[in-house]
């Protein structure tokens, strides 16, 4: 019998790390910096975020992402 809810493998890849990460980077220093009203580092976050998200496409689509072909699965 077939799962017809398959995992996508997303949030398991390089690809998908790396955008996380950053993006968590930048959310921390905009509402740090938003908090302690510094304008011109929340626009850095904002700018942090919107990297982060750039970079896991660009990886993804140079292979890291879950199904491409850089990517080796780690038995669990």
């Amino acid at each position: 019998m077939s799962n017809p809810i398959a995992d996508p493998g997303h949030g398991h890849s390089p690809a998908a790390w790396t955008a996380v990460v950053i993006m968590l980077l930048g959310f921390s220093v905009g509402t740090t910096a938003f908090f302690l009203d510094i304008p011109v580092v929340v626009w850095v976050g904002v700018a942090l975020i919107l990297i982060g998200a750039i970079a896991g496409w660009v990886l993804s689509k140079a292979g890291y992402g879950a199904k491409g072909p850089k990517y080796q699965p780690k038995a669990h």
